[in-house]
């Protein structure tokens, strides 16, 4: 392969190959890392049927990492940074605040509601929807998967469980349907091979795999072995489901800038620079659901559209 694309470099004239260049220089384009076996899984699926390149989203998993910046993120995390560069991220997504809890009901519920603290359940009890709650009340599907959380939707945290990681628990209304579709982590792998993973969906790491209390290294190779299931799976391969996979916040020292990866079979070699944030992923959730967007979510600017994509709810 390495051979023929070689000759095919050299059949091109000399002033066509700088324009092509130039081009991309201009455009800010960056190329694409060259085939290697360490990369055969970002580009195609190692078994199963062929993954679909429409660009309709019917589902959407979202997997949240721990307290580190774009840039941090990029240099230790090889496969997620391979997977950006094959599929796409942004470069200006921020996350709202600090600490984690505010950020991660600005995802789920499209606002902070005056939380500045990382408090459990009880001292912070919200009335009104998720975007869970209401995707599952408008008849779509929801489901949050929480490693190392021992019953469902449980409200206290508990050994490298953190209750604070877990938006739904905090939605006292949703109470019953947390506890039915707020399920621990074991559920996932069943649901991906099944091809029944949920329209709206999260996946939440222990405090080790999230980068929160080991680094980021260990968090990637996390991340590595449940992406690749995804990507051969059967939801994956029909074409209908992006994955994200985003930060919380950053350290604290970067302007809250976190790298966003968008993977989907639509999407190749996308770098997105528009301003985006958690809301921007609040309303995604909401727009692939069919439902209406929640709260600051409504006025945010659409994370997946901003990849070419379209939401089929």
């Amino acid at each position: 392969m390495a051979r023929h694309l070689t000759r095919r470099s050299r059949a091109l004239p000399a002033p066509v190959l700088s324009l092509g260049l130039a081009l991309a220089l201009a455009l800010g384009l960056a190329l694409p890392p060259a085939a290697s076996a360490s990369t055969a899984v970002e580009q195609a699926p190692a078994s199963g049927p062929r993954a679909r390149a429409g660009t309709d989203v019917s589902q959407l998993l979202v997997f949240v990492v721990e307290n580190h910046s774009l840039q941090q993120m990029r240099e230790s995390m090889p496969f997620t940074a391979r997977l950006a560069r094959r599929y796409g991220y942004a470069t200006r997504y921020r996350a709202t605040t600090h600490p984690s809890l505010p950020n991660y009901l600005a995802i789920a519920g499209g606002a902070t509601f005056g939380v500045s603290d990382d408090a459990a359940p009880s001292a912070h009890p919200l009335r009104g929807a998720s975007v869970f709650g209401r995707a599952v009340r408008k008849g779509s599907t929801a489901r949050l998967y929480a490693e190392a959380m021992g019953s469902r939707c449980q409200l206290e945290s508990s050994g490298t469980y953190a209750v604070k990681h877990n938006p739904w628990a905090y939605f006292a209304d949703e109470r019953a349907l947390c506890r039915r579709d707020d399920v621990p982590l074991r559920r996932f792998n069943r649901d991906v091979d099944a091809g029944r993973l949920p329209a709206v969906g999260m996946v939440i790491p222990d405090l080790c795999n999230d980068a929160h209390d080991c680094d980021l290294g260990r968090a990637d190779a996390w991340l590595r072995k449940r992406i690749r299931r995804v990507l051969n799976g059967p939801d994956w391969a029909a074409g209908r489901l992006a994955v994200v996979i985003t930060a919380d916040e950053d350290d604290g020292a970067h302007g809250n800038r976190v790298l966003t990866v968008v993977a989907h079979p639509g999407v190749r070699h996308r770098v997105v620079r528009t301003r985006l944030n958690h809301y921007s992923l609040s309303r995604s959730y909401a727009e692939v659901a069919g439902v209406r967007p929640l709260r600051h979510a409504r006025d945010a600017r659409p994370l997946l559209q901003r990849f070419g994509l379209t939401p089929a709810g």
